[in-house]
């Protein structure tokens, strides 16, 4: 079982480290070498601005290191991120990441969250509730030039 805590910076190294990895690893499922390769080169939302700003949420998620991560910004009513490192993948540690994200948006007044799904990961957040609202184009600078990553914007209601 994963235990969840609060991100600090000093996990910021670690937490890009797992990003790029699990883009690795589950990227080729929905995008081509350059769309990953893009993908895996960002990591602005992982540097240690967003786990020290108030007004963001970021987790980890530990067994005996670092397993998992998320990111929450209840006032935007917006999921930023749910990784998993690929050795963890399928074992819960998405769903009970994702799930304390949802639990603290809820508890700061949230009524809904939207979040902005790679391709691959459609169908994880369709086991949780969230339905496809619509497809769109996500920009990345890689080596020069513009990449376009396409995303699945979702929605979930948090109303009982």
């Amino acid at each position: 079982m994963s235990r969840i805590r609060v991100a600090t910076a000093d996990d910021a190294p670690e937490i890009a480290e797992l990003h790029t990895e699990s883009v690795l690893a589950f990227g080729p499922e929905a995008y081509d070498d350059t769309q990953v390769s893009a993908w895996a080169a960002k990591d602005g939302e992982l540097d240690q601005s967003p786990i020290e700003d108030d007004g963001h949420h970021v987790v980890v998620a530990e067994r005996d290191d670092i397993v998992g991560f998320g990111h929450v910004v209840p006032a935007d009513d917006e999921v930023r991120a749910v990784y998993v490192h690929p050795e963890y993948a399928r074992r819960g540690v998405g769903s009970t990441v994702l799930a304390h994200l949802e639990g603290y948006a809820l508890g700061t007044g949230a009524k809904r969250l939207e979040l902005q799904a790679s391709l691959n990961a459609i169908e994880f957040y369709e086991r949780r509730g969230y339905r496809p609202v619509r497809e769109e184009p996500r920009e990345m600078e890689y080596e020069g030039r513009r990449v376009t990553v396409p995303v699945m914007a979702m929605e979930r209601s948090l109303a009982p």
